[in-house]
């Protein structure tokens, strides 16, 4: 049987996707909008303390992107138990690791982050900002498991609704909770954390419900907590540890270039919070185009169809390509508009533009590097792929350092970094699809 892979099947995974992560960014934009009128210091200190917060999560996202690829897989093989098998045990894993994610705010944000931030106003502030977001935590896991396994199922559309659900609860809280406004109390930058906390717990709230509405837990045999299998845990857990690892180094990294920008000062930690906003919201296609290139990948191999992964992938960049060059054309002919949704600061507006000018040739370089590494995660060598990430991350935080701190680089040269981390995902990726042996990966 010759396997689907046309651009319009491609694009009725990749676009529920894509949808629920602009519902997913109405969440960041708003909450950097509606700071940003607050004032840089809140602006600086949610985007330290939600970078800390994304730390730990990007943790449970490694994991569930392990579950989805083995789920997909599993999809193609047209094995459903072992579907809600995997389901369950990636709860066996995940439930434990909030937790432990929780406690590691609770008890060790403020102290790394007093070593780390030489601001007395942003470390108070960062602090304030995740005694109310830690909580979020418990419901953000759980979002990352029923994404795992709608996406490996290849039923994506749900995503889109439950992340607009998140969206519009978590504006209608941070205009109430930041500005006291709609009879809700005046609390500024805790208000914002706990919107977004909030917000979370409505998305898994949907989802649940959802499954149950849809007999999805029937149909695939979730939540029927089987004793625990440890050797299917651990070739599940096997998979998915390199993308845990990665996925925690990649961010940590980007953690510690916001702490490199943080030395030029408050206003140049500003404009990167906004740059990162808009950044993200760049990257919206990509994501849900890699998204459909992992899962996909893997769904091609466990039909045994592995002769069609590189027409596959060709096809995922061309639309990735072209989705996120729409969004950079707007971002390079309008960029004070868009820098004005943030903030309306004269000076920040101006020191702002030419770092988008920047990230936005970067989107380019990274909508075909991430597909393409997505790619290789989709084969199953997750090791490889780990492997690809930690050699991009050395150069890039070493050119970010060497730029700062040697040749005295303002901030908009400090994002050329993300420039040179696309070449480099791009050039490695690629190389190993056309040389390397992921035909003999198997789980």
């Amino acid at each position: 049987m010759e396997p689907n892979i046309s651009y319009k099947r491609i694009w009725s995974i990749a676009y529920p996707i894509i949808l629920g992560s602009v519902a997913q960014n109405l969440i960041n934009v708003t909450d950097t909008a509606f700071l940003g009128r607050v004032g840089p210091v809140e602006l600086g200190a949610s985007a330290l303390g939600g970078l800390f917060y994304f730390v730990l999560f990007m943790l449970g996202l490694g994991f569930g992107t392990g579950t989805q690829i083995i789920i997909s897989r599993r999809f193609g093989e047209g094995n459903s138990s072992l579907i809600g098998k995997t389901f369950d045990h990636a709860l066996y894993f995940m439930v434990p690791l909030s937790i432990v994610s929780f406690l590691l705010i609770y008890f060790f944000a403020a102290p790394i982050l007093r070593i780390v931030i030489d601001s007395d106003l942003i470390f108070d502030a960062s602090v304030r900002f995740l005694d109310y977001r830690m909580y979020g935590m418990f419901f953000a896991f759980g979002q990352i498991i029923f994404r795992s396994f709608y996406i490996g199922i290849a039923k994506t559309q749900v995503i889109t609704w439950s992340t607009l659900v998140m969206a519009i609860v978590n504006i209608i809280l941070d205009y109430g909770l930041i500005f006291g406004k709609l009879g809700m109390p005046e609390m500024g930058l805790e208000g914002a954390a706990l919107a977004s906390t909030i917000a979370e717990f409505s998305a898994v709230a949907y989802l649940l419900i959802y499954v149950l509405y849809k007999n999805h837990h029937k149909i695939y045999k979730l939540f029927t907590f089987e004793p625990f299998d440890k050797e299917l845990f651990l070739r599940n857990f096997k998979l998915a540890y390199p993308i845990m690892f990665q996925n925690f180094l990649s961010l940590g990294v980007w953690f510690a270039f916001f702490l490199i920008v943080e030395k030029l000062g408050e206003q140049s930690l500003a404009v990167s919070n906004i740059i990162r906003s808009v950044y993200i919201v760049l990257m919206i296609p990509i994501w849900g185009f890699a998204s459909a290139a992992n899962s996909m990948v893997s769904y091609l191999i466990g039909l045994k169809r592995p002769d069609y992964i590189f027409v596959l992938i060709k096809r995922i960049m061309v639309l990735a390509t072209g989705g996120v060059g729409v969004l950079v054309f707007v971002s390079l002919f309008f960029p004070k508009a868009i820098i004005l949704i943030y903030t309306d600061d004269p000076e920040l507006v101006q020191l702002s533009i030419p770092v988008l000018m920047v990230v936005s040739l970067s989107a380019i370089f990274l909508s075909t590097g991430f597909v393409l590494f997505n790619g290789v995660m989709g084969t199953g060598k997750t090791n490889v792929s780990l492997l690809i990430e930690v050699t991009v991350l050395l150069f890039y935080i070493l050119y970010v350092y060497v730029l700062i701190h040697y040749l005295g680089a303002n901030v908009t040269l400090a994002w050329t970094s993300e420039i040179v981390y696309g070449v480099l995902l791009t050039s490695l990726s690629l190389l190993y699809l056309r040389k390397g042996k992921w035909l003999e990966s198997t789980f």
